[in-house]
């Protein structure tokens, strides 16, 4: 199976990029729906193709679903329950016809750090049962099920009938549930032809295992299909195709994305988080709360960084006990080395305005008044250079102590590279918020930023600006400082 587009790879820039993603956060209910405009071009043919990005849900959850008001006709595209059925995709329908349909996928899909495409591909005037229902995965067909139940011939499936409400993010009885987390990405739905994937996207000719997207705007969707780009953010439910709107429920402008998959940015990974198990990733990825019980909670981005000048905010939530900074690769992603043990250069806010530090050993070092102390609101900026090992912290755009930047030797990270860190210290039954900035989002959890700058390559959304090139507040040469996404990492390296 070819690789999805993971956080670390590099992927060469290309003439076609997605602007805009759509973040759906299931602790909102969130979901897109429309009537079908009329009578489907054809009611037996039709693909269905989209992009997404894993959050953190490990319920089950919808990438779309269709259903009829009487009776128990349905369709639904949905990634099962990690606990009851290890995360895999499964495709359900019952047929206008009262046919069962059922294809249950052996591969699990639990990569939060990557973007997948699926294509459902739909023709049941076929004679052979395998042609008649074809689903594709990063561009490659899926042949491995579990359960494989194909349409009856001459089948149609209730998403393209006449009159039937379409959903996204969500399975509708009657009942919303199963609300989809995470992000997504250029929905679409060609009514009257069964497409390959290499309609909507191809192979990357340096890089032959990655899969990326290719334009579909010249695409004929036909009577009943669609084409969701949330590039407006004023109405994520803009119909590109021009066949009829979806009405967002509980998405905003501040949920559209530039996270996507031609420019993948580095979120929270959940999948690092062996320090506190009950902590809850929300939001895309971009807040952790923790769960209330005392310890050192420690948390990771996806992706690390190895060379290059790099930026990322933290806005301050709550007035407690907390830091932020960086922490040493190879220690990050060993079981049980995140709360102590292993490199870590951090800014604490509460107190003194400290700087804090920890050796491979655990060793913690504290160096008081080294900094402002922050409150609640303010915003720590962390700049990394890993061109000339240094490392700097500013509060709400003032660099601390005085400019000058901490020299950073320890190999762990000179060498082996870094990844954005977070971390609380919590007393009993004190639960913490965690809400950095690595540009994907211009928000805070739910709160739009005051004001968005991007680095100089037009990447990411800051509250302040990450490129200080030829600033005098640095203590060595200019230095122009960039979001942590793919087409950063293309340019500069990780």
């Amino acid at each position: 199976m070819p690789l999805p587009i993971l956080g670390g790879t590099k992927v060469a820039d290309t003439t076609f990029s997605v602007a805009n993603s759509c973040r759906f956060n299931d602790g909102d209910s969130p979901r897109l729906h429309r009537n079908q405009p009329g009578s489907p071009t054809n009611g037996k043919i039709f693909t269905f193709s989209c992009w997404f990005k894993l959050g953190n849900s490990t319920s089950q959850i919808n990438l779309m679903s269709s259903f009829q008001a009487s009776g128990s006709i349905y369709d639904q595209i949905k990634i099962m329950s990690l606990a009851t059925h290890n995360q895999v995709l499964r495709i359900e329908a019952t047929s206008v016809e009262g046919n069962a349909i059922d294809l249950k996928a052996s591969q699990s899909l639990r990569d939060p750090t990557a973007w997948y495409h699926l294509v459902l591909a739909v023709d049941t005037t076929q004679g052979t049962a395998g042609n008649r229902d074809k689903v594709y995965l990063n561009g490659t067909q899926i042949t491995s099920w579990q359960t494989e139940t194909h349409s009856t011939e001459d089948d149609t499936w209730l998403m393209n009938a006449s009159g039937k409400t379409i959903k996204v993010g969500v399975y509708d009885n009657g009942t919303p549930q199963d609300f989809f987390d995470g992000y997504l990405a250029e929905v679409c739905l060609v009514d009257g032809q069964q497409l390959a994937p290499t309609s909507f996207g191809e192979f990357d000719e340096d890089s032959p295992t990655i899969w990326k997207p290719i334009n579909v705007s010249g695409l004929t969707f036909g009577n009943n299909g669609f084409y969701l780009d949330f590039e407006d953010s004023g109405t994520l439910g803009n119909d590109v195709a021009g066949k009829g709107d979806f009405t967002a429920v509980n998405l905003a402008a501040i949920d559209q994305a530039t996270d996507t998959p031609t420019n993948n940015f580095c979120v929270m990974n959940p999948l690092v988080n062996t320090t506190d198990a009950a902590a809850v990733f929300s939001q895309g990825n971009t807040v952790v709360v923790t769960d209330g019980s005392s310890g050192d909670w420690g948390f990771a981005g996806t992706i690390a960084m190895s060379n290059g000048k790099w930026y990322m905010e933290h806005r301050i939530h709550e007035d407690k006990q907390f830091l932020v900074g960086i922490h040493s690769a190879p220690d990050i992603l060993a079981a049980g080395s995140l709360e102590s043990v292993g490199t870590k250069w951090c800014y604490a806010y509460r107190g003194s305005g400290r700087l804090t530090t920890y050796n491979d050993a655990g060793s913690k070092t504290d160096t008081d008044s080294w900094g402002s102390t922050f409150t609640t609101g303010d915003i720590i900026g962390v700049y990394l250079d890993l061109d000339n090992n240094k490392l700097y912290f500013a509060k709400n755009d003032t660099l601390q102590n005085s400019g000058t930047g901490i020299t950073i030797t320890d190999p762990s990270l000179t060498q082996h590279g870094a990844y954005w860190w977070c971390q609380t210290d919590a007393n009993s039954g004190e639960s913490w918020t965690i809400t950095p900035a690595f540009g994907g989002l211009a928000a805070w959890n739910t709160t739009a930023m005051s004001s968005v700058v991007n680095d100089k390559n037009g990447w990411g959304s800051f509250e302040y600006d990450p490129s200080r090139g030829g600033s005098s507040d640095f203590d060595s040469a200019a230095k122009d400082f960039y979001s942590l996404c793919t087409k950063n990492l293309a340019e500069f390296g990780g």
